[in-house]
């Protein structure tokens, strides 16, 4: 991979990066509701989930992922209903009492690894149900792909977008952090809420009616 292709991916990289998807409505929201290291922590969920998806479409069987309709569908629409049953929860989530969060004793003591594992698995999920970033991985990859050292530029360009969706995920979540600082009273953040899940069931609806790319 030429020096003069690197510097094209990386403004294409960041800008799906920064595209406002189901996983950064994640970062948002819980950037607000737990604080920005909360929802960075448990971002590593969604990065964990996208480092499996480069590597299955390194290994090429991203191809067969848009070769095979039953594939396809049943990734689409197991992800598609996660996002709206996640949104409807959102929508439904009572507003955080966080002063009393804050001298809950036994909140102390389990919040961190239970709303970690918890916000983590959601994080894991949502990437891992979307089949368009397997999709984006398998048809935007190869186009900066170096063929005479498929495997070394393929990594080097893995690694990139990892670091760049990181650097996506910070902005987020101190976005969310900061609207956060805005929205403690009880109806302010129960609006946040609703806003959050509706906007988590309608990336959950156009999931579904996505069409699987053409042979």
């Amino acid at each position: 991979m030429s020096f003069q292709n690197y510097w094209l991916f990386l403004p294409a990289c960041f800008a799906l990066n920064m595209a406002f998807g189901p996983n950064n409505v994640l970062s948002l929201s819980n950037g607000a509701r737990d604080g920005m290291r909360y929802s960075i922590l448990a971002a590593f969920g969604r990065l964990f989930a996208f480092a499996a998806m480069i590597a299955i479409s390194g290994f090429g069987l991203g191809a067969l992922l848009i070769a095979s309709e039953t594939l396809f569908t049943v990734l689409k629409f197991g992800g598609a209903a996660y996002l709206v049953w996640l949104g409807v929860k959102l929508f439904r989530s009572a507003p955080v009492d966080l002063a009393a969060s804050a001298n809950d004793v036994q909140s102390k003591l389990e919040l961190p690894a239970d709303k970690l594992r918890r916000l983590a698995k959601q994080e894991f999920l949502v990437a891992a149900g979307n089949p368009k970033a397997i999709l984006i991985f398998t048809a935007f990859f190869p186009q900066f792909v170096d063929r005479s050292a498929y495997t070394t530029s393929f990594i080097v360009l893995g690694a990139t977008f990892l670091l760049l969706e990181l650097i996506a995920i910070a902005i987020y979540a101190a976005i969310g952090a900061r609207l956060g600082t805005f929205t403690n009273a009880a109806g302010r953040f129960r609006w946040f809420n609703r806003v959050s899940g509706t906007l988590m069931i309608g990336f959950g609806l156009l999931l579904a009616f996505l069409r699987r790319p053409a042979n």
